[in-house]
């Protein structure tokens, strides 16, 4: 599906429902008119959706032969990204529990002896430091695709 196409069909989707509508919502209140207006929403609504699926369909014989070829490394590609978004939001989740329970323990240790805060930050950036490795983690996986 060429780019002109897809405006196209973009173009039409989007004005079958603004048309109708903001005509209907800038004072029409007619109900007649506002069956009206949902019978031409419809109308062109369905007609640009077979209008796209003709075009997607077109040449078809041809994307099948660079689907089956593109299938192979699309399968890694998706693993390898959907890899890097697990690690990622894994260690944030884990980091984020993990800076919960550590910083409202320092708190807790600061308000009664003040002389803690040094030894409680470092355990508060300890658990921060998970997240980070886990970007890391992530950059690395990307890296490599």
């Amino acid at each position: 599906m060429t780019l002109a196409s897809r405006l196209i069909l973009i173009a039409a989707l989007i004005l079958s429902i603004i048309i109708p509508f903001g005509y209907y919502l800038l004072g029409e209140k007619k109900k007649g008119r506002y069956k009206a207006a949902l019978a031409v929403n419809i109308f062109f609504f369905f007609g640009a959706c077979i209008i796209g699926s003709i075009m997607m369909f077109q040449g078809a014989d041809v994307q099948a032969a660079d689907a089956a070829a593109e299938a192979a490394a699309s399968n890694a590609t998706g693993l390898g990204y959907i890899a890097a978004a697990l690690v990622t939001g894994l260690s944030c989740i884990g980091g984020g529990i993990a800076v919960a329970s550590a910083a409202s323990a320092a708190l807790g240790a600061i308000s009664e002896d003040s002389s803690v805060l040094g030894k409680s930050l470092i355990f508060v950036g300890l658990a921060e430091g998970v997240c980070l490795y886990g970007l890391i983690i992530s950059f690395m996986i990307l890296g490599q695709l």
